[in-house]
């Protein structure tokens, strides 16, 4: 039965009011953008077991780009972001084409790491599909495949597991896993690390999903057999006007910038897909990236509200466990600092 949205958000508020520990002064600033230094990069971590670090972000590109010359790309890149994210679908190859013009702007393929994606759910379709992804991208080979948005255990059959060390061995890519947007990623991310042959998995991931209990020991599963996480959809979806009842308060976040850091401080993350659409964006997000503060408690707290208000609309009521309680108070240096709901 669908909650009438005067009535929820009235019920919304009265939560918002009863679970709050500590009411911050004033309005939410703008973005602290002292760490935003035109020139430097993006901290890395290492990629799984495969012997790699990768940056902790990556430019997303399902959004129209500009196949002359793209500001975002440009920017983007200039700043640090070294990894684009893309797939055969986007644009139907407009984002493969706008890409390849972007590496022959800057003139060195090996400067880039790139991602792509196909949807075909056949052995037969993904060996044309990487061939078809690499004539558009107009590169020799791809740094990671991906099958996209896999929704089906028998994808994971050794005939597909094969497939990816058969282009491995062709040169054609590095790396070889899968995206997952469905209600079975738990299942596929288990069979995953029980059978081997994926190096990494893209799932959707962010603060509101830190009370699975069931995701998170997936993802323990995954992280203990070697295959490196991406995040992607890090900023939850959560509608402007419940984001107005919690109203959130920081003095160096914005709260786009506090979602991801929640999900950079799960250390089992490797790297966020981020549609970074605007250079006011790519900014924002590079300079979440690079500084080197944590979330405080209250920050995470008020995330904490937000995910627990907007559970009721497409998850089930947060559940926090001693284990995997707001893994986005742990800071960098290993200091936790618990938080109680």
């Amino acid at each position: 039965m669908t909650m009438d949205r005067r009535r929820f958000l009235k019920t919304a508020a009265v939560t918002a009011t009863a679970v709050s520990v500590v009411e911050l002064p004033g309005s939410a600033r703008a973005a602290d953008l002292s760490q935003f230094v035109e020139g430097a990069g993006i901290p890395q971590r290492p990629l799984g077991r495969t012997g790699i670090e990768v940056p902790i972000m990556q430019l997303g590109t399902s959004q129209r780009l500009d196949p002359d010359y793209d500001k975002v790309l440009h920017r983007s890149f200039k700043n640090g972001v070294t990894w684009f994210d893309t797939a055969l679908s986007y644009g139907r190859g407009a984002s493969h084409r706008a890409i390849a013009n972007f590496v022959d702007q800057i003139g060195d393929r090996s400067k880039l790491w790139l991602t792509s994606k196909s949807g075909s759910g056949r052995v037969s379709g993904l060996d044309k599909a990487i061939d078809e992804a690499l004539e558009e991208l107009r590169t020799d080979y791809l740094d990671l495949y991906l099958m996209h948005g896999i929704n089906d255990v028998e994808m994971l059959k050794p005939e597909f597991l094969a497939l990816g060390e058969k282009l491995k061995n062709a040169g054609k890519i590095r790396f070889f896993g899968f995206s997952c947007h469905d209600g079975n990623v738990v299942e596929l991310m288990n069979k995953a690390a029980r059978t081997g042959g994926i190096d990494a998995i893209l799932f959707r991931y962010n603060f509101r999903r830190y009370g699975d209990l069931e995701l998170n020991r997936a993802i323990d599963a995954c992280h203990r057999a070697g295959i490196g996480l991406l995040a992607m959809k890090t900023q939850g979806s959560v509608p402007r006007e419940i984001e107005a009842v919690v109203d959130f308060q920081s003095q160096d976040f914005t709260l786009g910038q506090a979602k991801l850091k929640s999900v950079w401080a799960d250390q089992r993350i490797s790297s966020i897909v981020s549609e970074m659409d605007s250079v006011k964006y790519v900014r924002e997000n590079i300079a979440a990236a690079r500084s080197e503060k944590p979330l405080t408690a209250e920050e995470s707290h008020q995330l904490n509200q937000l995910a627990a208000l907007t559970s009721r609309i497409t998850l089930p009521v947060l559940r926090f466990s001693r284990t995997y309680a707001w893994a986005a108070c742990t800071s960098s240096i290993g200091k936790t600092v618990s938080i109680t709901g």
